[in-house]
């Protein structure tokens, strides 16, 4: 079934939301690409070819940027005994180091302070919390567009997060100078055909799109009815049927669920940013 076929439409929006569809949507292959996302665990070893990267750095490059400060850069990690390291650093996380590339996507103020040391100007504006979210928000922008590129060249990619469990030794690991620190990384590779990735199901749109109020109250209709949808997603992947509510109960029970990032703060601190 093609991307653009009218038919896909219905069945994408079935695996994205299960029961629970939003009405009728406007359709072309760029969004049939979208509703199509999923998450890849499970890579070929195979290397990218020639261009891939450049590709996805000049997709990155062409999102938005808050005044066109591009306060963010990117660290291509292909060497294996450093993915190993940076695998063992998330937790374990085996498809770090079976993928060919991580990408690391960094909240990058050592740029706009070198600018600033270079003309002997004040730099005092990037000492406050206000240039870290613009840096954080910049690169995550970037990053996305790297994963629709990606996807578009039939590739699979999976962010992590948990570059953030041990920030200061992920900087160390690829040299990054002061006013630098990696957001989270994106592993990208050839899926494994052997373990294919499911699209998971979202919260219904009910949950998460308000019309000019927010309204918390009624969300509860809608998060009854995809816990139910995610437990029914669990099961079919073989998994624990906990559901969703359970997900969001055991990462906010205490600082330990955190895994490290508790400390964040401390850690942008001793990297070099001021978070006034």
């Amino acid at each position: 079934m093609a991307l653009d076929d009218p038919q896909f439409a219905a069945a994408a929006l079935a695996l994205r939301y299960g029961p629970d569809q939003p009405g009728p949507i406007r359709w072309n292959p760029v969004i049939a690409g979208l509703l199509a996302h999923r998450s890849v665990r499970a890579y070929l070893p195979d290397a990218l070819p020639a261009g891939t990267i450049e590709t996805l750095v000049a997709a990155a490059q062409s999102a938005a940027t808050s005044s066109n400060l591009q306060v963010w850069s990117v660290v291509a990690v292909s060497d294996a005994d450093k993915r190993a390291r940076l695998a063992e650093l998330a937790g374990g996380q085996r498809h770090i180091a079976q993928a060919p590339v991580i990408l690391l996507f960094i909240a990058d103020l050592a740029r706009a302070g070198l600018i600033a040391h270079d003309a002997d100007a004040a730099a005092d504006g990037y000492d406050y919390l206000e240039s870290f979210v613009v840096a954080a928000i910049d690169a995550s922008l970037a990053a996305q567009n790297a994963v629709v590129a990606a996807e578009s060249l039939g590739l699979g990619t999976v962010y992590i997060g948990a570059m953030r469990n041990h920030p200061e030794a992920v900087a160390a690991l690829v040299g990054l100078p002061p006013r630098a620190m990696v957001i989270f990384g994106l592993v990208i590779g050839l899926p494994d055909p052997a373990h294919p990735a499911a699209v998971k199901p979202r919260l219904p749109q009910a949950a998460v799109m308000h019309h000019d109020t927010y309204a918390l109250e009624r969300q509860r209709p809608a998060i009854a009815r995809y816990d139910e949808t995610a437990r029914a997603f669990q099961t079919a992947q073989a998994q624990k049927p906990v559901g969703w509510r359970a997900l969001i109960l055991a990462r906010g029970r205490d600082a330990a669920a955190l895994n490290g990032r508790d400390r964040l703060k401390a850690a942008l601190r001793l990297l070099g940013f001021g978070l006034r």
